[in-house]
């Protein structure tokens, strides 16, 4: 796609970008924990850089991430996950994701998240603070999603073990005080 202005104008700037450190409204209220069966679908992508400087991605759906504030995220993975181990290492991933017809790419700060009791999932619980983060969009192409899935089979056994992910996510996020 391309930008085209009148002929002798000056052309606006096609690409908006916004710089934040607390969580747009948005994306808050993707985060929240609430309604997981309505955002079914939605994937952020996880990045993080091992010790031999390679890129590890994860892919996280709603029921892997709540936000308990305005300035958090926290985060269920699977250990076993390449960017699980790499995050542990490196205490730093980018979360990048589609909401509200732009483009996130936040800079997180991550440690482990303790205070979950009554877990037997294996999930390692982190916990991340924005370091950096920015919005992207441009006037003449609306974003409509990202990476995007669908549950097949057992979908409501997911969305259960997200229901329950969140809810330690949660207790875990209280623990530490946020």
């Amino acid at each position: 796609m391309s930008d085209s202005s009148a002929p002798g104008s000056t052309p606006a700037s096609p690409l908006e970008q916004s710089v934040f450190d607390e969580w747009p409204d948005a994306v808050r209220a993707l985060f929240d924990g609430s309604s997981l069966a309505s955002k079914m679908g939605f994937t952020a992508s996880l990045l993080s850089v091992d010790t031999n400087g390679h890129v590890r991605t994860s892919l996280l759906g709603v029921g892997e991430l709540y936000a308990p504030d305005s300035r958090t995220l926290c985060l269920a993975l699977w250990p076993q996950a390449r960017a699980a181990r790499a995050i542990a290492q490196s205490g730093r991933a980018a979360l990048s994701f589609v909401c509200d017809a732009a483009f996130y790419q936040v800079q997180l700060l991550v440690t482990p998240l303790a205070g979950v009791t009554g877990d037997d999932s294996g999930l390692v619980y982190l916990i991340g603070s924005i370091d950096t983060a920015d919005a992207q969009s441009v006037h003449y192409a609306r974003l409509t999603s990202g990476i995007t899935f669908e549950l097949e089979g057992e979908g409501s056994a997911v969305l259960d073990r997200w229901e329950r992910q969140i809810e330690h996510l949660k207790q875990a996020a209280a623990a530490a005080g946020r």
